[in-house]
């Protein structure tokens, strides 16, 4: 997955949905760096569509916001999304 050239991750995974998988986890910029390896700098500047990441980038933020349980939602008429993958249990 790479960003096109109108700054959107192929694959359908669009950096805003980076951000709203984000708040779904309750996870700051500093959560998701320290789950995907990556730097704080690096991925604002991922969220904020400024950069083109690398392949190995975008599968490093997916694979660790899937492994948290984020599902990403591809483009499917009515936009893409991101979900939590399991229901929270309301206590």
């Amino acid at each position: 997955m790479t960003f096109s050239s109108n700054n959107d991750i192929k694959k359908d995974i669009y950096p805003e949905q980076i951000r709203a998988a984000r708040a779904l986890l309750d996870w700051t910029r500093e959560d998701l760096a320290s789950a995907s390896g990556l730097t704080v700098r690096t991925l604002a500047r991922i969220e904020s569509a400024q950069t083109t990441p690398r392949q190995t980038t975008i599968k490093a933020l997916s694979t660790a916001l899937e492994a948290a349980g984020v599902e990403f939602i591809p483009e499917n008429g009515s936009g893409p999304g991101v979900r939590l993958a399991h229901r929270l249990s309301r206590s």
